[in-house]
């Protein structure tokens, strides 16, 4: 029993130091010193935008560190348990083995969130797609899964732009989550949701099924540079829809964008301050950007002979089912559930885990 045991604990110790090599852990501890003497210079507080993206830095690394350093030290703990060589210890150290196990599997998902935005709050793009009010309502639906979601976690959500459907629900709408690893954990969730039901729009009771496009975008801060060149881009206003009544908005506050080399089209307008407004479009601009060129060097590298997976409209990645049984499932991982309305009601971390977990084997 203990020689196993001493094995499974040799390969526990062959994966913690594979994750020193792969987040980098001795240069983050040189790092961390580097910005604490940065930090104690006497002229550090004069500047609070350089300060607070040092602070910022600093605390990033640390985490990674003090992560590392807890596990290690954990696993050092076990080897002193096994080192005692006394069967009376079994139990106790099984149970330390099973533990370390899962914390090293949960471990496991930082390194998948090492990208430059991986860290970063998120842009959510909902799409419905054909099928006029169903598609509209289903669109709805995965807002109000997202924005459950984000409220289990703390998160902040703000919405750019809001397009509703002639009778119901919604033909696009554009928020932002803000919070850590939001984009991160939410890009598993870019591509086309697949929903089946008895839709409550027909009154013959029929099954239909909908279909809506997720897209999600890193929120990319002002520090960052993204090359947007002025004679590159229009900028056009335009009156933004009120909420009605007296709160009816009569100004030209809402903003629309639009990159001519490429043909991308952002807009917002749920701010009445047309600057807000056009801050934020850059804002999505920006992330638009970035992910386009994202895109583009996945498809070199597939075309050099790597992934041949397409994650764009016309492929689900996703299937809920609420007629004739209750069945969530992702087409990527085949995780699935019959919980369909907890996860209608924002839970899909399980599936957020399962896609992380299916991209970290595909890179190992």
């Amino acid at each position: 029993m203990f020689e196993e045991i001493k094995e499974k604990s040799g390969r526990l110790k062959q994966k913690i130091e594979e994750f020193r090599t792969t987040l980098n852990i001795d240069d983050k501890v040189r790092k961390i010193q580097q910005l604490q003497l940065v930090m104690a210079e006497p002229d550090f507080w004069n500047d609070s935008q350089r300060s607070a993206a040092i602070i910022e830095e600093l605390k990033s690394v640390k985490e990674d560190s003090d992560d590392f350093n807890n596990l290690h030290n954990r696993y050092q703990e076990l080897c002193d348990l096994l080192e005692l060589d006394d069967p009376a210890y079994t139990k106790e150290i099984e149970q330390e083995l099973r533990s370390l196990e899962k914390e090293i599997e949960k471990f496991q998902l930082k390194i998948l969130f090492q990208g430059p935005f991986d860290h970063a709050s998120g842009i959510v793009e909902i799409n419905s797609g054909a099928g006029g009010t169903e598609a509209c309502d289903w669109a709805n639906m995965l807002y109000r899964m997202y924005t459950r979601w984000a409220q289990d976690k703390g998160f902040k959500l703000s919405t750019f732009v809001e397009i509703r459907g002639e009778e119901a629900g919604l033909k696009n709408i554009t928020f932002l989550i803000e919070g850590k690893n939001v984009y991160g954990l939410l890009k598993a969730e870019r591509g086309v949701h697949r929903l089946v039901r008895i839709s409550p729009f027909d009154a013959n009771k029929r099954r239909h099924t909908s279909f809506a496009s997720v897209d999600v975008l890193p929120e990319i801060k002002d520090d960052v540079v993204i090359d947007v060149k002025p004679e590159e881009i229009r900028i056009d206003t335009y009156r933004a829809s009120g909420a009605g009544g007296q709160h009816v908005n009569r100004t030209d506050s809402a903003v629309r964008i639009t990159h001519l080399p490429t043909g991308l089209v952002v807009a917002c307008q749920n701010e009445r301050s047309q600057h807000q407004n056009k801050q934020n479009a850059f804002k999505v601009l920006k992330a638009k950007l970035y992910q386009l060129k994202e895109d583009e060097q996945k498809k070199q590298i597939e075309r050099l002979g790597g992934e041949k997976r397409k994650i764009e409209w016309g492929s689900q990645i996703r299937s809920y089912i609420l007629h004739p049984y209750l069945m969530v499932k992702d087409h990527r991982t085949a995780h699935e559930t019959s919980q369909a309305k907890d996860v209608l009601d924002g839970k899909i971390d399980d599936f957020i885990h399962h896609y992380l977990m299916f991209s970290l084997e595909r890179i190992s």
